[in-house]
């Protein structure tokens, strides 16, 4: 299941409640869809891909966006633009910490930085909030100390770059070749396989 963004109707919940209702609603739908035998992203091309093991179309879809109106860069020195990442392949992660989905998806993100990272990966988190408590400093670095983060993550706290990336939900994954060209994207779970074989086609490129 995924999560829309709710810019603007940030709910104040304590950590337990939002949790709590969250999976609740993970719990409801989930039930939901297995009962209508929802195959998720079942018709679409990354998961085809997958399924014949090859790597899906990449279209040039325009330059990268930037990161917009970051409050505060962690894991970095100095903040970072687009333009410091031409010359690498460029993995841009949409997360929020309390987001289960997000957290399914860090160990990939993860790994994806420490093995393809000398080859000219670079992976840059957007940390988006959806609940009060998740726009904390302090909540975030402990978030991204649990799941072994060291590559930049920005904070986005304002929502601008996530508007400048039209993005409606999370996590969302966005791809750019070398000359900081968006390739491709993915929007939640899954499609790990198809995510990496994109990867290393950039890479090689």
């Amino acid at each position: 299941m995924l999560f829309r963004n709710p810019v603007g109707m940030q709910e104040k919940l304590t950590m337990k409640d939002a949790l709590t209702n969250r999976r609740a609603l993970l719990d409801l739908l989930g039930a939901a869809a297995a009962a209508a035998g929802i195959r998720l992203w079942a018709d679409s091309p990354a998961v085809r891909a997958m399924e014949t093991g090859s790597a899906p179309p990449l279209p040039l879809r325009g330059p990268l966006p930037d990161f917009t109106g970051i409050t505060q860069w962690l894991n970095t020195p100095k903040p970072l633009t687009v333009a410091d990442l031409k010359g690498s392949v460029v993995l841009v992660h949409i997360w929020t910490f309390a987001c289960i989905n997000c957290q399914r998806t860090l160990p990939y993100v993860v790994r994806w930085h420490e093995t393809y990272a000398a080859r000219g990966l670079r992976v840059v988190g957007v940390h988006t909030p959806e609940f009060a408590y998740e726009r904390d400093i302090e909540n975030i670095r402990r978030a991204m100390q649990q799941h072994r983060i060291t590559y930049p993550n920005a904070v986005d706290n304002r929502f601008a770059t996530w508007k400048a990336y039209n993005n409606e939900y999370w996590p969302h994954l966005f791809l750019a070749d070398r000359q900081g060209r968006l390739r491709y994207d993915h929007i939640g779970e899954g499609a790990y396989n198809t995510t990496e074989r994109v990867i290393r086609t950039l890479l090689d490129a």
